[in-house]
């Protein structure tokens, strides 16, 4: 495993991932600071997330019908911030995105790691378009009203794709809060929103059960997990 002190000082490499990832060619910056969020164990930025989700769709899902299933939105292109200066165009992305696949008749998870804003709490909203379900998973108590306009932007993107898509909308959409293991500090939401997704698409279900994990114990021994995937990952895109 590669030592804190072994990082090239102002080491930044450019990480380029095709449109499989996040529906476009996405390019990343990975960075001796990111790396350090790992060691130190520090809040998780988008980097590392978004890092983390190249991974899993590179080693887990990739040439399999789990593309199909799951997709990733970008976290660095909806969040609060984008959010309360400019809604229209937040939403806009959001359409967009949802556009890329070919079909959304059939039953797919949109995952979306939400950010409340400058470094501040990460949840996850995974969405199935085709039956207007949003599912909210957050490990801290509490459920979406917490993020109204992020609520209200979601609902609207979800609207505005079926109407452009021609689909007739059966009923509201259902937001529905997951039973999810809690953290037990101020900064675990990050690894909590990776372990989150990582278990829904090795279960390989589109219908979220509202209660998946059984207990906080276990979920957060095999967090261990997650920070080994990340600091090898991230070691491969540093010195390679």
């Amino acid at each position: 495993m590669v030592e804190a002190s072994d990082i090239m000082h102002g080491a930044i490499r450019s990480v380029d991932m095709d449109e499989g990832v996040f529906g476009i060619a996405h390019s990343e910056l990975i960075a001796k600071e990111d790396m350090l969020q790992l060691f130190e164990h520090e809040e998780l930025g988008i980097a590392v997330i978004h890092t983390y989700i190249w991974y899993m769709y590179d080693t887990l899902m990739r040439g399999t019908e789990l593309c199909n299933r799951f997709n990733f939105i970008a976290a660095s292109r909806i969040n609060t911030t984008f959010i309360t200066k400019n809604p229209t165009s937040v939403m806009n992305e959001l359409v967009d995105r949802f556009m890329v696949a070919s079909d959304n008749t059939t039953p797919s998870l949109y995952f979306l790691p939400f950010n409340s804003g400058n470094g501040g709490h990460w949840v996850l909203v995974a969405m199935d378009l085709s039956r207007l379900m949003v599912y909210y998973l957050d490990s801290l108590p509490g459920n979406w009203s917490k993020y109204p306009s992020m609520k209200k932007t979601v609902d609207a993107a979800i609207l505005k794709f079926r109407s452009k898509k021609n689909y007739r909308n059966r009923k509201d959409i259902t937001w529905v809060r997951v039973q999810c293991p809690q953290q037990n500090n101020s900064i675990d939401c990050g690894f909590f929103v990776l372990r989150f997704m990582r278990d829904i698409i090795a279960l390989n279900r589109i219908d979220i059960p509202k209660m998946v994990w059984n207990n906080n114990l276990g979920f957060i021994l095999i967090l261990s997990d997650i920070s080994s995937n990340l600091l090898l990952n991230h070691e491969y895109v540093l010195f390679s």
